[in-house]
């Protein structure tokens, strides 16, 4: 069984979205587990505090070291061949290879920052740093669940139709997935693509390829586009 560990000072973000669809299904059929810890309980002043001013002056406050280093080490007394992965801005971005990689592993910890971020010495007890893309959030907690959804997805079983994973969009090839259709044939004044409609599978697979492959060719020329803009 996938094992997941969610370090977070707001467990219950995480109750609606793993409680439907395929996490929820996932879940009870005994494919993965998930785990909501909360990092306030690792706070030791009788405050229980887990933030402070950050050295320097600045606005907002930061999260301390102690409470987030000890749930780490909580989790990973739990699961030992956990894999710790802490959500910022400045990590890697999660793409899908990466997420394949995840569900290969026993199990993930990952942990969810709030306020202006985490003390910069916490990132000594990670394995891993994310980024779900350049943009703000209010805390780690959208990133982590998109994360964990892209991982238990890609979990045996834990889809109705072992191929559906494979054809997803953003697969390992890079490209983009291809326009989808259904009925009715026609819906106003738009035709559903005749070779959708032939029977002809090597056709069908052939026009689907060279969809994903131009949707994905015109992504990367219009973001070169946005940066050469920006600079």
């Amino acid at each position: 069984m996938f094992h997941a560990q969610l370090l977070t000072l707001f467990p219950e973000f995480f109750d609606a979205p793993l409680a439907c669809s395929i996490p929820r299904r996932a879940i009870e059929a005994g494919i993965a587990s998930v785990d909501c810890v909360q990092i306030r309980d690792f706070a030791t002043d009788k405050h229980r505090r887990v933030d402070d001013n950050p050295y320097g002056g600045g606005p907002g406050m930061v999260m301390k070291p102690e409470p987030v280093v000890a749930a780490i080490r909580h989790a990973r007394k739990t699961q030992a061949e956990t894999l710790v992965v802490l959500l910022t801005p400045s990590g890697d971005r999660f793409d899908q290879t990466t997420a394949r990689k995840y569900a290969g592993l026993p199990g993930i910890t990952l942990v969810c920052g709030r306020y202006e971020g985490i003390d910069e010495r916490v990132t000594e007890h990670v394995d891993a740093q994310l980024s779900v893309g350049e943009f703000v959030l209010s805390g780690g907690e959208p990133a982590a669940m998109c994360v964990l959804d892209a991982v238990i997805r890609l979990l045996p079983g834990a889809l109705g139709d072992a191929d559906s994973a494979q054809q997803d969009s953003h697969g390992e090839d890079g490209l983009l997935d291809w326009p989808h259709y259904t009925r009715p044939e026609e819906f106003e004044g738009r035709r559903v693509p005749d070779v959708l409609l032939s029977g002809n599978h090597a056709a069908i697979e052939a026009w689907r390829r060279d969809q994903a492959r131009t949707r994905s060719e015109q992504r990367k020329k219009a973001q070169m586009h946005g940066d050469t803009e920006r600079g």
